[in-house]
């Protein structure tokens, strides 16, 4: 097989792990230990080498096939995110941000640094960021899944520097396995129906095997509304109940004038009274249909060669649910004789001063003008007038809007291996594989068919009757918005993203029958040739920025490709078998020279090795020197702007009225005049950014290193502790700045208007603000560079124990990780630039939750027949990023409290000693600026009623825990979504899962 090695087991034991076929939870190399000693062929992840009696020098995090079953997961993303040490990313929680794929993120480095496998092949990845949906992987198939951490580049080739994923399947299987899985939550929500069909069989007298499996899962939706903790906008700098300046009614601001913000209420506009609770439309559980095939087989030609296929084909159908569109301040031209537009409204837009600094009041229009325009309903007439008018309107008629993402991923593989000679074994093989994602929205409605409808100046008809035009009332109350209407502006859009994989491969690998020790050394050799295509493509209204509303960023058509050449070896030197003070010593290399058609040759090595002084105790380690080439994406993407998340703006309010130094930032950011002190921060927390690819970006450079132990005493029988530190470094790193860097670079770095960090702001040119129309405001600029440099370092602990109580079995099982550090540098060269950690803190800076400890561990009670195993899992606690901390934490939330101890309210609070990482960004509310430690128990029974009839039942999240509320904008939306953080903590509650299981 394609990355693995298929190891012929030998009756002496591997030390690492317990074999047992129930073994605890993420047992370090525990599947292996299981296998070699049973009799059966394992896969090794991390190497080609074979030979049985070699270990791995890095550590392997093992979930088994037992194990899912056990936690009832339903896709592999939910059972590896709470793998101690792994951070969530996008998956099934994330809702605005999800597009349509879960991703894996080892050791929180990104996505885009970890490598994932199935059966030891790359698998053709989602679209332009080269990252693999792990929703594809069928998780009933599955005999395993090996998570190898620190590095493994040498192995594998790039992406591999935080480790890879290597999903193991079931292989050789003979006859028919059938499983029914339900899931329900206590709400009664969130049902997940799950049905797999593995069958199997040899032929041709055993020199053949054939195994075929079909799937199908069906996921509700979750719906935040349907959640006490989710049911209002929370806004995590006021405490107060909040929302979108996009409401209902309009919230109106007239560029060039003092008018500030303002809404509708009935004919009058008056300061801004209303936010738009978006909350309920949302989800905390994306939906989820999905059809999956696969197959795979072997048949020994000769005993010289055996040939083997394998093909997988998936279509997935899953949508997110964002709050209904509108108008998400867009200035529109507006006719003063608009049928809708009330009289009082109509006089207060033509008076309104257009100069606070100028002596008496300058309007807009006289009285005169201004009473006949009202009536002036023909453009040719002289007394026809525009005005252009900053709308925020949410069309809550329109429904919620959909987007539906139908992926369709297959590769097949085929190739021949056998024997090269008694020692050594030759394998080549070629696989190709494609992926498309189609989205198709709803529910937005489009800018130009919007002012077209806005023109009107009769109720009835619209000025330019095209397209069957239809007049729309933005001064109106909630129902204003017909149906008629809705037809007209939400026309569809829709858009495409692929990527096609081809690679072939060939290796040789085996001992060389003679070695320095009793053991002989091991080689492999082998290149590999690998052709990336990648590929976006919208429909012209995707295409066109600020067309589509509601819709963030333009989708302009983007496509690459690039190929790579590579050379590998690997070398396993066995220094000393069954000597004093080295019953095992054993020396690893590895090397891989890659020729990349964008970055030229790179070069990654790896030396490790593992000694045992004694048999029960085993010390490993190893270091590596990996690169990562560019992907697509970072090379290719078009410019576009789009939305993010911050919560503060220096420029807002009145700060720039008596500054001189800071109104002129401002000014020269693109804020217009009449702006200052009316310039405001989006209540939904939301800015404009501006990213795209940088085709002059250079492969990435990492360090790793890990140091470890194995540690199987004698005197406790069935006994196995592995402990191991891990260090990554990666210099030239691939990355974007964060938003407080960038506000920091030019507010508290040199504030001036001439710093070009500064003037690379670019604000709303209608009302300085830094959201609006990603047509004309580009907000911050969010480039790609090599400058980053991200590092993480930490400890892994297993602990795994075994023994028979009389009564039944017991396992035992715990596996830890501590994170030291996880830092981020936005410029490596600047010895000024702040050197952001973020674990066991959230912010804006930082994406996904990294607590500093964590822990999984599960008991288990073995009956003849029946199971009952209970898991605990440890969430360390995490407060709000702060840039200065006067005082400790818990004398800063005194201070939010009354002499008897009785928390302020939020009006009364005050930040004297605590700032957040937003420039000026104070959350007075101390209930936000923390997360407690979370604990979460799953109960599940296994009953064997026949020896071909299993029932499984599950109790997820036992004692029903609520997510903690820290407001809904003090992180990035993907992560910090409905109040909560939905993909750390459980916003779902109790659940009940039971699955049946067929076998014969």
């Amino acid at each position: 097989m394609k990355n693995s090695t298929i190891l012929k087991a030998s009756a002496a034991p591997i030390a690492l792990g317990l074999a047992l076929s129930s073994a605890p939870a993420f047992a370090q190399d525990s599947e292996a230990g299981a296998q070699a000693q049973t009799g059966q062929t394992i896969v090794v992840t991390g190497s080609r080498i074979q030979n049985p009696n070699l270990e791995n020098a890095s550590p392997v995090a093992v979930v088994t096939s037992e194990e899912l079953g056990l936690q009832q997961a339903n896709t592999p993303e939910e059972s590896l995110r709470q793998i101690p040490g792994l951070v969530p990313s996008v998956g099934s929680n994330v809702n605005n941000g999800n597009g349509g794929a879960t991703y894996v993120n080892l050791r929180g480095l990104g996505e885009n640094r970890n490598l994932v496998l199935l059966n030891g092949t790359r698998l053709v990845p989602q679209g332009l960021n080269g990252l693999t949906n792990i929703d594809v992987i069928p998780v009933a198939l599955l005999e395993r899944m090996d998570v190898l951490t620190g590095g493994a580049g040498a192995a594998y080739g790039a992406d591999a520097i935080s480790g890879v994923v290597n999903f193991v399947t079931k292989s050789d299987f003979e006859g028919v396995d059938l499983s029914l899985s339900n899931q329900i939550t206590e709400e009664g929500d969130g049902h997940t129906f799950r049905a797999d069909l593995l069958v199997g069989g040899n032929f041709a007298d055993g020199r053949g095997n054939a195994v075929f499996a079909v799937g199908y899962t069906n996921r509700d939706a979750v719906f935040q509304g349907d959640r006490p903790y989710g049911v209002n906008n929370i806004s995590s700098f006021s405490g107060n109940a909040g929302g979108s300046s996009t409401a209902v009614p309009s919230v109106i601001t007239v560029p060039g004038t003092t008018s500030g913000t303002l809404q509708v209420q009935g004919d009058s506009l008056v300061p801004f009274y209303e936010p738009f609770n978006f909350n309920p439309y949302n989800v905390y559980q994306t939906p989820l249909k999905q059809y999956r095939l696969y197959g795979a087989a072997r048949y020994e030609v000769s005993d010289a060669i055996e040939v083997f296929t394998e093909g997988m084909f998936v279509q997935s159908t899953t949508s997110t649910i964002i709050a209904p569109s509108g108008t998400f301040r867009n200035v529109l031209d507006t006719p003063l004789s608009n049928p809708f537009m009330g009289d009082g409204i109509r006089n207060q837009i033509c008076g309104f001063d257009t100069d606070g600094d100028a002596p008496g009041t300058q309007r807009l229009f006289s009285q005169a003008e201004c009473d006949a325009a009202a009536t002036a309903t023909d453009p040719n007439d002289p007394n026809y007038r525009t005005v252009g008018l900053d709308y925020g309107r949410r069309f809550v008629e329109f429904g919620p809007r959909l987007n539906d993402y139908r992926t369709r991923l297959f590769q097949v593989k085929a190739g021949a291996r056998g024997p090269l000679t008694d020692t050594l074994d030759w394998e080549v093989f070629g696989a190709y594989g494609e992926s498309e994602n189609v989205s198709r929205q709803s529910g937005n409605g489009t800018l130009t068919r919007l002012q077209q409808a806005v023109l009107a100046t009769d109720p009835n008809e619209c000025l330019d009757t095209s397209n069957g035009c239809v007049p729309i009332d933005l001064f109106g109350p909630l129902g204003s918005l017909t149906p008629a209407v809705r037809d007209f502006l939400d026309v569809g859009n829709s858009g495409t993203e692929g990527a096609e994989l081809s690679q072939v491969q060939a290796f040789i690998a085996g001992d060389l029958g003679f070695g320095i020790s009793s053991e002989p050394i091991s080689i492999a050799l082998g290149g590999e040739y690998r052709d990336y295509y990648a590929f976006s493509r919208s429909d012209l209204l995707s295409q066109t920025p600020g067309e589509v509303l509601g819709n963030g960023a333009a989708a302009p058509d983007t496509e690459g490709s690039y190929d790579v050449k590579e050379v590998f070896g690997e070398l396993i030197v066995p220094l000393a078998r069954g000597t004093a003070f080295a019953d095992e010593l054993t020396l690893e290399l590895g090397g891989r020279i890659s020729d990349y058609s964008t970055t030229g040759t790179e070069y990654t090595w790896k030396v490790g090795g593992t000694w045992s002084p004694i048999p029960s105790f085993q010390v490993r380690g190893g270091y590596q020197s990996v690169t990562r080439a560019p992907n697509i994406e970072e090379l290719f993407d078009v410019p576009t702007t789009g939305l993010d998340n911050f919560g503060t703006d220096p420029c807002s309010g009145s700060a720039p009225v008596n500054d001189a130094n800071l109104r002129a930032i401002c000014l020269a950011q693109g804020a217009p005049v009449n702006s200052i002190g009316n310039i405001q921060v989006d209540p939904a927390g939301q800015v404009n950014v501006t990213t795209g690819g940088n085709p002059d970006l250079d492969a990435e450079n990492a360090k790793t290193w890990t140091l470890g132990a194995v540690f199987q005493p004698d005197f406790i029988r069935n006994f196995t502790m592995t402990v191991d530190y891990y260090n990554i470094t990666l210099e030239d790193a691939i990355t974007e700045p964060n938003i407080g860097d960038v506000f920091a670079a030019c507010f508290d770095n040199n504030p001036s208007p001439n710093n070009p960090a500064c003037t690379a702001i670019r604000r709303n040119p209608a009302t300085g603000n830094l959201f609006g129309s990603v047509a004309t405001t580009p907000g911050l600029p969010l480039n790609l560079t090599n400058q980053g440099r991200l590092f993480t370092d930490g400890i892994d602990l297993t602990m795994n124990w075994s023994t028979d109580l009389g009564f039944a079995g017991l396992d035992l099982g715990f596996a830890g990780n501590w994170t030291n550090r996880s830092e981020f540098k936005a410029n490596q060269d600047d010895p000024q630039g702040l050197n952001r950690d973020c674990v066991g803190l959230y912010s804006i800076n930082c994406s996904s939750i990294q607590p500093e400890f964590s822990f999984t561990q599960r008991t288990t009670l073995r009956f003849d027949d029946f199971d009952l195993s209970l898991r605990w899992r440890y969430i360390d606690g995490v407060q709000y990023e702060p840039i200065q901390l006067a005082n400790d934490f818990a004398a800063a939330e005194a201070e939010n409290r009354d002499d008897n101890g009785v928390l302020l309210p939020v009006a009364d609070q005050g930040c004297p000693d605590y700032e957040g990482a937003d420039p000026g960004g104070c959350v007075p509310n101390p209930e936000f600026r923390s997360i407690s430690a979370e604990h979460y128990f799953d109960l599940t029974a296994v009953w064997r009623a026949a020896d071909n009839f299993s029932f499984t039942a599950g109790i997820i999240n036992l004692f029903n825990n609520k997510p903690k509320v820290v407001g809904s904008n003090i992180g990035s939306t993907a992560y910090n979504s409905g109040n909560v953080y939905p993909s750390t903590y459980d916003p779902l509650g109790r659940r009940f899962s039971v699955t049946a299981r067929l076998t014969f």
